[in-house]
């Protein structure tokens, strides 16, 4: 189940989960490279990593919805990492309007960084890892499974992002690269941004919302405590017989 020296590229490692992931990886062993359009945090988020080890992170700026960009940091990383085992593409982007609303640049937007930015960064995985096989975890949404209303083009980005990972995973198989999707429910800042836009009643509202659909304590989760453990357990070995799969770490708001 070790993961040590594994080799993984991060998305979004800036912020987040992304920054959860980075820390967890290289605490676990695993050698990290970090990328990010957020230049500042991403640098001290693996300086932070690396001054307790025992793993390596190295920060490298991305844009993930630029093919430029991303064949040049993933080129980069993978001349640090000395190649690749496993993509997590966490980098995503959350905007929000009534469905009669949402302008042009919204929907593009929400599609270039959430959609275009997994087919982007899957590419470039699978240059790396067609040879010797490897792992790629997307990450979806609930809102791409059960929708969110006020979030019609983010939920339409991710339920993309879950049909391109099932039939990736079916036609990358026999190269022995596995590809799933995650669905997490996570208390971030992105999360903190959502719940600004609430005015006081609406937060309470929210917040009883969340005690009641979320079984397990009620509220999202810590993404250090409740879904790093699961980002090692798909970057190692152990989970070498799963593809194609939707797996939600969401204390169970999304139960099929």
């Amino acid at each position: 189940m070790s993961i040590a020296n594994k080799r993984v590229v991060i998305t979004g490692g800036a912020s987040g989960i992304g920054a959860a992931a980075v820390s967890a990886l290289v605490a676990a062993g695993a050698r990290v490279a970090s990328l990010d359009i957020k230049e500042d945090a991403g640098h001290a988020i693996v300086a932070a990593a690396n001054a307790t080890g025992p793993g390596e992170a190295a920060f490298h700026r991305c844009d993930v919805s630029s093919r430029a960009d991303v064949n040049r940091a993933f080129g980069e990383a993978a001349d640090w990492l000395g190649g690749l085992d496993s993509l997590l593409h966490i980098a995503g982007y959350e905007l929000t309007d009534p469905a009669e609303e949402i302008s042009d640049e919204h929907w593009t937007t929400m599609m270039d960084v959430n959609a275009r930015g997994t087919f982007l960064t899957n590419q470039a995985a699978f240059a790396l890892l067609r040879d010797a096989g490897g792992n790629i975890l997307n990450f979806s949404s609930a809102a791409g499974v059960i929708g969110m209303p006020g979030g019609a083009a983010y939920s339409a980005a991710k339920a993309a992002v879950l049909g391109w990972t099932r039939t990736v995973a079916k036609e990358w198989g026999r190269f022995d690269i596995r590809v799933n999707a995650c669905t997490p429910a996570m208390w971030t800042p992105m999360y903190d941004a959502h719940r600004a836009k609430f005015t006081p009643e609406e937060t309470v509202a929210h917040d009883a919302m969340m005690a009641m659909i979320i079984p397990i304590g009620g509220k999202l989760g810590n993404p250090a405590l409740d879904l790093a453990p699961f980002l090692i357990f798909m970057v190692g070995d152990g989970a070498r017989f799963i593809t194609g799969q939707t797996l939600s770490v969401d204390g169970g708001m999304v139960i099929p």
